[in-house]
């Protein structure tokens, strides 16, 4: 039996990666720690097998930026050391795709990352960190994942699902995105543990998402008809230049399906399969008896 201890007792991911693995009750043991305060120093790490770091701060206010490097980047570390010197075989840390500091783009194996915002800066410097923690007998795993959805996942797609029901038409938009469903990467973390391996992986659906189609879909979920347009599509295309905010939900950007961890790619001899529902299925699940 796999024993698994998770930072954060409010994840959306750790809960999420939790309430997945329930189903294999003989195989795994999950549990939480608060690490909100010093306390969790006084707790001990021997005899688990995994350390799931999920805890992050993601916005503090501009005059309290070192919080950032204190929780993202410090208390990373300060936790990996504990578990390494307690005997933890495995470390898993989730980070970002913004540290490439961008909003748009095709990501591969040789894009080199340049973060811009604290947060991304935050999370990449405690990559670099772990990086030189790992050794055969304690293996660091770090995830980059693109758009997470799920049921009551907070983000940008949340955000895309409050428009898709409000919106009465929406700019019909050619452009690709990376996203993955929550419970394909919590079965993609499952088998990251199950094989006990280090690296850097980059999870994602198998298919890259349409903007557009996503939010028709979003809305017929909910029995409803969104009118696409391609009236607008000269003012999105100046929006893209000018704003951020138009670039992450019009523009493309998306990991290059052969990057470490994507759908039917290789871990350890093993042909990647983790994509538990189609698109449009994940849509309809995550969708279902919302704003009804």
């Amino acid at each position: 039996m796999k024993k698994i201890l998770i930072t954060g007792v409010n994840s959306y991911i750790g809960s999420s990666f939790k309430s997945w693995v329930s189903q294999y009750p003989n195989e795994y043991k999950v549990e939480n720690i608060s690490v909100r305060d010093d306390r969790w120093k006084e707790s001990s790490f021997k005899g688990y097998d995994v350390v799931f770091h999920t805890a992050a701060i993601v916005h503090v206010k501009e005059d309290n930026i070192n919080q950032y490097y204190k929780v993202n980047r410090d208390l990373t570390i300060e936790l990996a050391m504990k578990a390494k010197e307690e005997g933890v075989k495995q470390f898993i840390f989730l980070s970002t795709m913004g540290v490439y500091g961008t909003e748009t783009g095709h990501i591969t194996n040789d894009t080199i990352p340049v973060p811009k915002t604290p947060y991304a800066k935050s999370k990449y410097e405690a990559e670099l960190l772990l990086e030189k923690l790992g050794n055969k007998d304690f293996h660091i795993a770090t995830l980059r994942p693109p758009i997470v959805y799920g049921r009551n996942c907070p983000g940008n797609y949340s955000r895309l699902a409050k428009l898709a029901l409000k919106a009465p038409f929406f700019p019909n938009i050619n452009n690709e995105r990376s996203t993955i469903y929550i419970d394909n990467l919590s079965e993609f973390i499952k088998l990251l543990i199950d094989q006990e391996v280090s690296g850097l992986y980059f999870p994602q659906n198998k298919d890259f998402v349409n903007t557009t189609e996503l939010v028709k879909t979003i809305a017929e979920a909910h029995g409803k008809t969104l009118k696409v347009t391609s009236f607008f599509n000269w003012a999105v295309s100046i929006c893209l230049k000018q704003s951020e905010t138009f670039r992450k939900v019009f523009g493309s950007f998306v990991y290059d399906k052969q990057m470490p961890g994507s759908p039917n790619t290789v871990l350890k001899d093993q042909i990647l399969k983790y994509e538990t529902v189609s698109l449009e299925d994940s849509i309809k699940v995550t969708e279902k008896n919302i704003g009804d």
